[in-house]
């Protein structure tokens, strides 16, 4: 009977810990629903952008990813966000896909323009940016692609 009740008292210990756990990590989260108005930007690829992702502006949350999807007809990957509904984006605003880090998480971030119109809700970001891949970097770097070339006499065979 003795071991019985340790046992219990162990379990109840284990379950109030992972309470207190669950609540600290649902009050720390920064998990909102962003109401706002949707607008969609077209990418050649959204290499580790994912859904619910951050939308920034100067590194200020103001927006989250609705989705991803391929546009049959381009083949470019359409990705609807939802823009918090004080934030008017002028028309000629940039998106970008940047990293949080060298190996972080991705984010789609905006880079207003200068333009007095603003885009409208359902409207489109016309100009946008691919995510920079660091493999086709390492690639380009380890080939030697826009490296300097062997030096070759007048026949064309290497010096």
């Amino acid at each position: 009977m003795q071991r019985n009740a340790i046992e219990t008292v162990m379990g109840a210990v284990v379950l109030v810990v992972a309470a207190v756990f669950l609540f600290f990590a649902y009050t720390t989260t920064q998990v909102q629903a962003t109401g706002g108005y949707v607008v969609t930007a077209r990418f050649d690829r959204v290499e580790g952008l994912r859904d619910g992702g951050d939308v920034r502006i100067s590194g200020i949350k103001v927006g989250s990813i609705l989705s991803q999807t391929l546009d049959p007809k381009t083949y470019l990957a359409v990705v609807r966000m939802s823009i918090q509904p004080s934030i008017k984006l002028p028309t000629d605003s940039v998106a970008t896909i940047a990293s949080s880090g060298l190996l972080g998480d991705k984010y789609l971030s905006i880079v207003p323009g200068a333009d007095d119109e603003t885009i409208k809700p359902g409207g489109v970001i016309e100009h946008t940016q691919p995510p920079i891949s660091l493999e086709s970097l390492i690639g380009q770097f380890i080939y030697g692609q826009g490296g300097s070339q062997p030096k070759k006499d007048g026949n064309g065979a290497p010096k």
